[in-house]
């Protein structure tokens, strides 16, 4: 590989030998740190509070208008990472979210665009008490991958029933019988990722004009799950944050207190047409 990512015909290569430069944007806020090991670079979080925001990120898409974010089916993005700490829900887990993998930065975190339906396809981590129920066979937090686009066609369909339909999803037997319909029309999948995460895991998504399929050290996770449309723009994170998101209405945001140290180290990546 190359001393620093290179984009040639649409492939991006990366070991992190170097300092950043070139195509990747540093969004960092808070107790949040972009770390150089000289082989590796970490994404670092030291001793962040709740009520201030704290975030440790590379991407390459600020400032830029959605329309001309970077990547579109067909692709390959493979990452060799591993955390500081496991996934679960005491307080020697990881806390907030962390991941790599490609979305629309659907919530104006960098760049004056108009807010937007989310539409994503990555590995991504949450910990309690973030639940983002989406999947109904899912928790909605852990270590996963996750596909969405809440922008196809068939949502917007969905869209004047959706009051009505949220309220009766209060009720567990009517949730488990509706929102089935409503996964398909947003193509979510989400598949948790087995393993321990604080080890170093090669993780793959194959991401297809129609399907996408993610593997860690070459064992399939999930398979066939709906995929995106593009563009979409690269991120890779680690924050404190935390997020509901239920069917049946219940939403909220907020940041987490984690104390000392917590990382996601990353020594190589690529991204292949």
């Amino acid at each position: 590989m190359g001393d620093h990512a290179i984009l040639l015909n649409m492939e991006v290569k990366e070991d992190f030998t170097t300092q950043l430069e070139g195509r990747w944007r540093r969004f960092v806020k808070g107790s949040g740190a972009l770390e150089s090991t000289g082989a590796s670079l970490r994404f670092v979080t030291t001793d962040a509070h709740a009520g201030q925001y704290s975030n440790a990120q590379i991407d390459d898409y600020q400032d830029l208008p959605r329309g001309r974010f970077l990547w579109r089916p067909p692709l390959r993005l493979a990452v060799r990472s591993r955390f500081s700490h496991p996934s679960g829900d005491g307080r020697s887990s990881l806390r907030g979210t962390a991941g790599f993998g490609f979305w629309n930065d659907p919530f104006l975190m960098t760049g004056a665009r108009a807010p937007a339906l989310p539409r994503a396809i990555w590995f991504f981590h949450a910990s309690p008490p973030s639940n983002m129920k989406l999947d109904l066979h899912t928790p909605g937090y852990g270590w996963k991958a996750a596909t969405l686009d809440a922008l196809r066609p068939g949502a917007a369909l969905m869209a004047p029933i959706a009051p009505p339909a949220m309220l009766l999803m209060n009720l567990r037997p009517v949730y488990r019988v509706l929102w089935p319909a409503v996964q398909r029309a947003i193509h979510v999948k989400e598949a948790l990722v087995e393993g321990d995460m604080s080890a170093w895991h090669t993780y793959v998504i194959e991401w297809g004009r129609e399907q996408a399929s993610f593997n860690v050290d070459g064992e399939i996770v999930m398979d066939k799950a709906p995929a995106p449309r593009g563009p979409l723009g690269f991120v890779m994170w680690l924050d404190n944050q935390y997020m509901v998101v239920k069917p049946w209405g219940r939403f909220g945001w907020g940041t987490l207190e984690a104390p000392g140290r917590q990382w996601m180290e990353v020594d190589w990546l690529t991204i292949e047409n």
